[in-house]
């Protein structure tokens, strides 16, 4: 039976004295992280949270994340890590679609049930920290000081183990239900591609509340060691590789380009890294060829994938990148890769037949690691499953050696800064404001976050609005970085003879400018 339960057994017994945790603030073996997971799971059995019951985390990146994340796994619980840009009403959506009782809240956040949105869960809240500032909110270290020891809950490999929400096309946030196959599928495909040793140190760069976070499963499963950035910053993730000799890490292009362009890199040994995996999006040739000459001893990795498919369906490995910084073929470095090892690949047409090689149409998967679908999202699950196949919404190719072009993104969807904004959450947001006519939000080139939101408003006749107060209106609704970084108002909208906004005709437009 393939269950992150039992993976956690296995690392436990043959790698139960390796370390498991490198971090500032603490150092564990396998053996001894896997005894403070039976522990906070008995804690967390005692506070009334049994299989089968979700609870939200919310926090920073931390080992007592992981032990919160594998507690769930222990004990057969549902962990749902949140976002914490998002805004209390987005957190509010998930914690009702989910029910959610419990919430693991990192310090920094214990006010969230502060807001009279979320006041309902200010007495079910648990502190992921060493010390709680109140007696009545327990602590993750005073549950594991005090409490038992549980045994494995023993899942069925089609049990859900983790919920994982994304931004929704119609501006709900859907639950992506991940089973324990899907999860360990995946861990043993990045296993293969990403070639995990147990001598590895993975560094948690990427947040924890993202699917790319599952990208750490399979170095837990292969007895590798893990390290934590808690807050993003150039010199904080250098500083870790120094100290913690990290070897791999999965960070967003933009990410690496602020490491990269960081005055004080050469400061810090980072001889230990090999390989600089990074997604969400294709990195410029200029970047790629920087990143093969600072990180000298790492390779360049790519991988494309989505929540739905746990996450990684796709990589454009090392050498690929460095063929191409050779031949001078920096076409190629568009590329999204070659399918991983189990997983089945087609593009197919809109009547839902395969496409020719070397023709454009929907990227649709199925394999191990793709999730049996949406929490509450029947009509969601129609439109996305269609027999057999997980239909992602992505328009590609791919060409005769079986790589992988992506044509365009899910529509209407963009990755600012590695995070997925769907736009048609944030028009939602703007045509809340009473003097917002028309609207539309597009993504533009930008140095720093690879694209930037723009947003083009018509606003009711005789009234004007100033970019502040529409700032200002986003950010009681939506979450902080999917707020508009450019705003621009208009007195109309490009439209097609059947009244459609045409965003293609804007994109042009701005991107011209």
């Amino acid at each position: 039976m393939i269950t992150m339960t039992s993976a956690l057994m296995r690392t436990e017994r043959l790698y139960g004295n390796r370390l498991a945790i490198i971090d500032s603030e603490a150092n564990y073996s396998w053996k001894e992280h896997i005894q403070r997971v039976k522990k906070l799971s008995g804690g967390l059995k005692d506070l009334g949270i049994t299989k089968g019951a979700c609870y939200g985390i919310i926090g920073p990146n931390s080992f007592r994340y992981t032990e919160l994340i594998h507690a769930g796994y222990w004990l057969g619980a549902i962990p749902v890590p949140i976002n914490h840009r998002l805004a209390p009403p987005e957190i509010l959506h998930i914690l009702e679609d989910a029910n959610i009782e419990y919430l693991a809240l990192g310090e920094d956040y214990l006010n969230l049930t502060d807001n009279e949105l979320l006041e309902p869960w200010g007495s079910k809240r648990i502190v992921i920290g060493p010390k709680s500032p109140d007696d009545k909110i327990p602590a993750i270290d005073a549950i594991i000081k005090t409490g038992s020891a549980v045994l494995p809950n023993d899942p069925n490999e089609n049990d859900l183990a983790i919920l994982l929400y994304t931004g929704g096309t119609t501006g709900r946030s859907k639950g992506v239900q991940l089973t324990h196959r899907n999860v360990c599928s995946n861990g043993y495909q990045v296993i293969n591609a990403m070639n995990i040793v147990k001598e590895d140190i993975y560094l948690h760069v990427a947040p924890q509340f993202h699917a790319a976070d599952l990208l750490s499963s399979g170095f837990t499963m292969n007895g590798a060691a893990h390290s934590y950035v808690p807050v993003f910053s150039p010199k904080a993730v250098l500083k870790a590789i120094q100290d913690y000799k990290v070897t791999q890490a999965m960070m967003a292009p933009t990410m690496i380009i602020m490491i990269l362009e960081e005055p004080t890199f050469d400061d810090y040994n980072i001889s230990s890294y090999r390989n600089l995996f990074y997604g969400s999006s294709p990195m410029a040739a200029e970047w790629v060829e920087k990143a093969i000459e600072r990180f000298s001893n790492a390779g360049v990795q790519q991988g494309y994938g989505l929540t739905e498919t746990s996450p990684i369906l796709t990589t454009f490995d090392a050498d690929d990148h460095q063929k191409a910084v050779e031949s001078g073929n920096i076409d190629i470095l568009r590329a999204a890769g070659r399918p991983l090892i189990g997983i089945d690949l087609r593009i197919f047409d809109n009547d839902d037949i395969e496409v020719p090689t070397g023709q454009a149409g929907e990227v649709c998967v199925r394999g191990p690691n793709v999730t049996p679908g949406y929490l509450n999202q029947p009509d969601e699950n129609k439109k996305a499953f269609k027999n057999g196949w997980f239909h992602t919404g992505d328009i590609g190719r791919v060409d005769e050696n079986g790589i992988l072009f992506l044509m365009d993104r899910k529509k209407d969807m963009i990755v600012s800064g590695g995070e997925n904004i769907y736009t048609s959450e944030v028009e939602a947001a703007l045509y809340k404001h009473p003097d917002v006519f028309e609207c539309a939000v597009i993504g533009v080139p930008d140095y720093k976050y690879g694209e930037a939101l723009l947003a083009v408003i018509v606003p009711v006749p005789g009234k004007k609005l100033e970019e502040e107060v529409i700032i200002e209106h986003c950010r009681k609704l939506i979450a902080g970085f999917k707020i508009p970084r450019q705003i621009d108002f208009v007195d109309e909208l490009p439209k097609s003879a059947m009244a459609k906004i045409l965003k293609n005709e804007l994109r042009e437009i701005y991107r011209k400018k």
